[in-house]
């Protein structure tokens, strides 16, 4: 397949990409505003993903719908693969060039109730964002809002636009945080049975969390770390 016909699968709006979604472009257009230059518009865009969209990994919804681009503009927050299709779709919808990538990491600093959940601390299908900017791919990975980073002392991932943004291995305190383990590849629409049956397999007591309160148990580990808060 030809470069040219690559970036153009990487612009057309699909079921979870849904970069034709009215209030998507709407949204996307208000974070750009005036704006015209490629670089500057997916910075725009990755910083009002990552903060204004809080992290939520306990309200997993696996539909086509629930893993949509709108869907997470709809509800104000998302986890790490509908964050990162939302960035892909905000991109498309200016002329961005955009993918979704999945990986396995190993988080050694998720909350403790998380890890229960889990029943592992490995992160099977991490979703990050791969852009097509300055005519090269680059990874932004824009999962964990400020506020998230705060609470639990973790690096907050910068993204310019012309490098890699991906985990920073050690927390601001030194200890190890994150760990690639597997890539498995950029996709021009979310691979959704795969991630279903991957989360079906591995998490089935985390898909039924959707009623917990991920924000409570963020305060209650925050608060562990530093009796003092």
């Amino acid at each position: 397949m030809s470069l040219s016909v690559d970036l153009q699968a990487a612009l057309r709006p699909t079921p979870t990409l849904d970069s034709d979604h009215p209030g998507l472009r709407d949204w996307t257009q208000e974070v750009v505003g005036s704006t015209t230059a490629a670089q500057d518009q997916a910075v725009r865009l990755y910083y009002a993903v990552r903060d204004g969209f809080r992290y939520d990994p306990y309200h997993i919804d696996l539909s086509t719908r629930g893993m949509s681009a709108s869907r997470v503009i709809e509800c104000g927050f998302g986890w790490c693969i509908p964050k990162a299709v939302l960035l892909a779709a905000a991109c498309r919808v200016v002329g961005i060039p955009a993918r979704v990538g999945l990986a396995d990491v190993r988080n050694h600093l998720s909350t403790e109730r998380l890890r229960e959940k889990m029943g592992t601390d490995v992160f099977y299908r991490h979703g990050y964002t791969a852009l097509h900017l300055n005519g090269q791919w680059v990874k932004a990975t824009p999962a964990f809002n400020i506020e998230l980073c705060h609470k639990l002392r973790l690096q907050p991932l910068e993204f310019d636009g012309s490098a890699d943004s991906i985990y920073h291995p050690f927390d601001l305190d030194g200890q190890r945080h994150m760990e690639y383990l597997a890539l498995h590849g950029e996709h021009d629409d979310l691979p959704l049975e795969e991630v279903r049956g991957v989360f079906t397999t591995h998490y089935p007591q985390l898909l039924a969390s959707s009623g917990d309160d991920w924000l409570r148990d963020v305060e209650h580990d925050s608060a562990a770390q530093d009796p003092a808060r």
